[in-house]
């Protein structure tokens, strides 16, 4: 996609934002949470390793504990650019392999209970793997997320199905697992050492709702969640992150079959996503906007929508816990004398 004013929209000063960012971890983690230093959970993708950097930058490499947190199904790549990240940046990572806890959770056992109901042939010991997508395109086609089981086999021949709700509930409670049970390795180490657990997430992610909730979004402070994926791959060129990793396409690297994080959710690549979203948080209209994009109006409008929906059905991740309302002064007084009244009968 060539150049639009539409990308100015989405431009930043990548050395201001970078100051300013490590001021705000310093001051954020420091002062307000008063911890001594950071754990970033790193994944060989963008987002943490822009984290990582932003963390070294603040307290320097003896304060920031890079944490490499695979699963057998995890792919090899993931560790690999994680420590040629945590070379580059003087840090010496820590790896803990979290497949003896999810095994002792269930979650390849539930999550495969499931996978067959819908695909009996389905075995993973004979080299099946399986994910979850969003098939098509949010441009292609009306903005309807339904997701879509899809197998591998052994010789490499893929079936695929829409999912029942009972089966993709399962799927999603157990492989979320996955995240849960490396939140809690990042706060070992965290209380360990004093420190705090910084995410990774991005603005797509956080406002979207790419993220499980107390999973990679249960985390301390989140020093990208505001800025779009394109502004995050700015920020990585001025940071000099490695060229393999910035060049990497985006994935979940969370289901044993290879999954880019666009199959799974977004449905859009993100130099699109991005402009669209920035177009409409700006509310630009979309015949304009779809001019300026070489798209048709009506593919413009399903974009508008889908990232409205996708916001409002995510919703509640990103509430903290309910809590009723505080009594009023008047009732508490109430209780509290009949309390009183109560303890005086019972003298």
């Amino acid at each position: 996609m060539h150049p639009t004013h539409l990308d100015e929209l989405l431009l930043i000063d990548s050395a201001a934002e970078t100051a300013r960012l490590s001021q705000w971890l310093r001051q954020a983690v420091l002062s307000q949470l008063r911890r001594r230093g950071a754990v970033v959970g790193i994944s060989g993708g963008v987002d943490s390793a822009v984290v990582l950097s932003l963390c070294v930058k603040a307290f320097g490499p003896d304060k920031v504990i890079g944490l490499i947190l695979p699963d057998r199904e995890s792919s090899p790549e993931s560790e690999q650019l994680a420590r040629q990240l945590s070379a580059e940046l003087r840090i010496e990572p820590e790896l803990e392999d979290v497949t003896p806890a999810l095994e002792g959770l269930g979650c390849y056992r539930r999550r495969d209970e499931a996978i067959r109901r819908a695909f009996p042939e389905y075995d993973p010991d004979a080299g099946y793997r399986a994910k979850l997508v969003l098939p098509g395109s949010v441009l292609g086609s009306a903005p309807v997320n339904v997701f879509v089981l899809t197998i591998v086999r052994p010789d490499g021949s893929e079936a695929s199905c829409t999912v029942e709700p009972a089966e993709y509930l399962q799927i999603v409670a157990a492989t979320n697992l996955k995240q849960r049970t490396r939140m809690a390795r990042l706060y070992y180490h965290a209380e360990l050492h004093h420190f705090a657990v910084i995410g990774t997430a991005n603005r797509n992610e956080r406002e979207l709702g790419f993220f499980v909730k107390y999973g990679d979004g249960g985390v301390d402070a989140e020093p990208i969640a505001h800025l779009y994926k394109t502004q995050v791959y700015q920020l990585a060129e001025y940071l000099d992150v490695p060229i393999q990793i910035r060049r990497r396409t985006p994935t979940t690297d969370t289901y044993s079959a290879p999954c880019s994080q666009q199959d799974f959710f977004f449905r859009m690549p993100f130099a699109t996503l991005d402009r669209l979203w920035s177009a409409q948080a700006n509310n630009l209209d979309p015949g304009a906007v779809a001019q300026d994009l070489g798209l048709a109006t009506v593919q413009v409008e399903r974009a508008f929508k889908d990232l409205s929906q996708k916001q409002r059905a995510t919703e509640p991740l990103r509430q903290p816990p309910l809590r009723p309302p505080p009594q009023t002064v008047g009732v508490n007084r109430r209780h509290a004398g009949a309390e009183l009244e109560d303890c005086v009968v019972s003298l």
